[in-house]
């Protein structure tokens, strides 16, 4: 079963169409956003964090990540795809035993990232990576991912060489895809997805081309981030403010008017 799925999500970054990937942070957002006509669902480690009260950074219970995969597995028939931070620890037996239980709750992908860590202690941690899905039998996406501008870890030309530097150690490592946060600008786009043999992901922000436009310029795979978990919690605070003011639930009314029936959802 797992498999199967496992196979329907290597063929989503295949094209034509460049995949559209919106970022859940429990079962009820992945659920929402599948019926809205996802392909896939995937996890923000951000909004999964702050969900449950942590900050972003590895910082999350890997217990609590577990639930959470399995929770929105459950409830979803697409594809899942997991972001796991770093791994949540740098210990290569850790992290095998992590993308296991990964695997375990239901998820056929995930995102790995480096930060400010070493790419060649990255790189074995793809292996490791690797390697445990082997062991479970899963054919797992995973989703390498370099900060090298989103950290700001070297500038111009430097950070283009680094980037596709360390695309390509992932690449042999056992990556399936890579990720690139924080570029839109077409031209760093287009050589970015030139310079990479694996699918290139993007992430969504204020002034990126269209999907239609990144499919042309390379890019296979666009998330949206945290946008999701900052435009429901942005609503909802806002609404309770009005509330607080004088009892006004219009603005709470306002924003759930297209909401479907969860009890019938989940029922």
């Amino acid at each position: 079963m797992s498999q199967t799925v496992a196979d329907r999500f290597h063929a989503l970054h295949a094209g034509p169409d460049v995949l559209l990937l919106p970022n859940a942070w429990d079962a009820a957002s992945a659920a929402l956003m599948e019926d809205a006509g996802a392909k896939a669902v995937a996890t923000s480690s951000a909004a999964v964090a702050w969900a449950r009260g942590y900050a972003d950074g590895d910082a999350l219970p890997v217990a609590a990540l577990i639930d959470v995969i399995a929770g929105i597995a459950r409830v979803v028939r697409v594809p899942l795809t997991a972001d796991i931070e770093g791994g949540y620890t740098d210990d290569l037996a850790t992290l095998a035993q992590t993308v296991a239980a990964v695997v375990g709750a239901g998820a056929v992908g995930i995102n790995l990232e480096d930060g400010h860590r070493d790419p060649d202690l990255h790189a074995r941690k793809v292996e490791t990576a690797r390697s445990a899905a082997e062991r479970a039998g899963v054919n797992l996406f995973i989703n390498a991912r370099t900060d090298i501008y989103l950290a700001r870890l070297a500038e111009g030309e430097a950070a283009l060489a680094e980037t596709l530097r360390r695309a390509a150690l992932y690449a042999e490592a056992g990556a399936t895809g890579i990720f690139v946060p924080l570029p839109i600008e077409e031209d760093l786009l287009s050589q970015l997805a030139a310079g990479i043999t694996l699918p290139l992901n993007a992430m969504g922000r204020p002034g990126m081309p269209s999907a239609q436009r990144l499919g042309e310029l390379g890019v296979r795979r666009l998330s949206s981030a945290t946008g999701p978990f900052r435009a429901a919690y942005g609503m909802m605070l806002a609404a309770t403010k009005a509330f607080l003011v004088d009892g006004d639930t219009t603005g709470y009314a306002a924003a759930a008017k297209d909401l479907p029936d969860l009890n019938a959802r989940f029922g």
